[in-house]
């Protein structure tokens, strides 16, 4: 039987899967300005943003209270769990979209009511998703160098 942790990877992992698919950029644990963080935030062909709430089981969605806080940073919010989540328990919230993920892949099976962010808060995301991406590649890339040098 899988923990919490493993699951919520799993799911995290679907997702990913799935706006790669879309060919959505994404960043995982991505920071907000009110100092939370999101699962995963994502930028589609159009400038659109997403966020996803992974929710590994019913205990880990009743723990955590959140996600209300999230639907002032995307134009589209969506919760992501296991194809075996009582889905009965989340909330009937036309902003929040679902999203059926395993390791391998996601489906989303219930979109998101499009709420369009305002001109100034988008500019600030994106940039923020573009920099913390660029910044996380950076740092895979140094740790990656073999001999701790300048490359010729």
């Amino acid at each position: 039987m899988l923990i919490r942790p493993e699951i919520t990877l799993q799911v995290t992992r679907g997702v990913t899967r799935l706006f790669s698919n879309l060919d959505w950029c994404h960043v995982t644990e991505m920071p907000l300005r009110s100092g939370r963080r999101v699962d995963v935030m994502a930028l589609d062909a159009s400038g659109g943003i997403a966020i996803v709430e992974v929710k590994s089981d019913q205990a880990d969605y009743h723990a955590d209270g959140k996600w209300h806080e999230y639907l002032d940073f995307c134009d589209r919010f969506y919760f992501a769990v296991t194809p075996d989540f009582p889905r009965q328990i989340l909330p009937d919230d036309p902003r929040c979209g679902l999203i059926l993920a395993d390791q391998y892949d996601a489906v989303i099976v219930r979109d998101a009511e499009l709420t369009k962010l305002n001109a100034a808060r988008r500019k600030s995301l994106t940039l923020k998703l573009a920099r913390t991406a660029a910044r996380r590649l950076s740092v895979l890339m140094d740790a990656s160098r073999a001999d701790g040098g300048v490359s010729a």
